[in-house]
């Protein structure tokens, strides 16, 4: 039987649980404070994702509004993301190890293992009243260099976390997509037996 939220006006084809259909990606955020205690609890949800060899790959180096960091951290990020991530209470810069801590051998799946405790933080944010949206539109070389990441780590993603805020408070080309988006149907993501041809 389908599942649907009343919040995001979204339906599963198949039954899911409702967090599923109830976490998105909004930019329209308060500029109040998260606290500390509230931010290690999604640092926490990360933790606990699965991982090759227990290898937990994942780094997440972060910034709260209103302390010496945050500007170098802001500054990071593309002019089309900083119109509307300067209200986000943390920003974070996702890393994963690209070598296993037992051997230094290369991982594989170092990317996938720090994907999965991304989606972790990003449900518990959900649960916790939280907003959290991942970005790519950075500068991925000045972050290297301006927070010291050894070259060992690859730089996966951006975020910003913070309280819900107005969307009419966005930019108006912004404000039209502050919707959660609706996704590719199952069959066109999973294929019995080999790639469809």
């Amino acid at each position: 039987m389908p599942v649907s939220s009343r919040a995001t006006g979204r339906t599963a084809e198949f039954p899911v649980d409702p967090i599923f259909l109830e976490r998105w990606s909004p930019r329209a955020m308060s500029g109040a404070q998260v606290s500390l205690e509230s931010l290690l609890s999604l640092f926490e949800a990360a933790r606990w994702a699965p991982s090759s060899y227990n290898n937990q790959p994942w780094r997440f180096l972060y910034a709260r509004r209103e302390t010496p960091a945050w500007e170098g951290f802001l500054d990071l990020l593309a002019q089309g993301n900083r119109q509307w991530a300067d209200k986000a209470a943390v920003l974070v810069v996702i890393l994963s190890k690209k070598t296993f801590d037992r051997d230094g051998r290369p991982s594989r799946t170092h990317s996938f293992d720090t994907g999965a405790a991304w989606e972790n933080l990003s449900l518990q944010a959900n649960r916790s009243g939280l907003v959290v949206h991942g970005m790519e539109g950075f500068d991925y070389q000045t972050a290297r260099e301006r927070l010291g990441i050894p070259d060992e780590y690859d730089i996966e993603a951006m975020a910003a976390i913070g309280l819900p805020g107005a969307t009419e408070e966005l930019p108006e080309r912004l404000q039209e997509r502050e919707r959660p988006s609706m996704r590719k149907r199952v069959e066109e993501i999973a294929f019995e037996g080999g790639f469809p041809r």
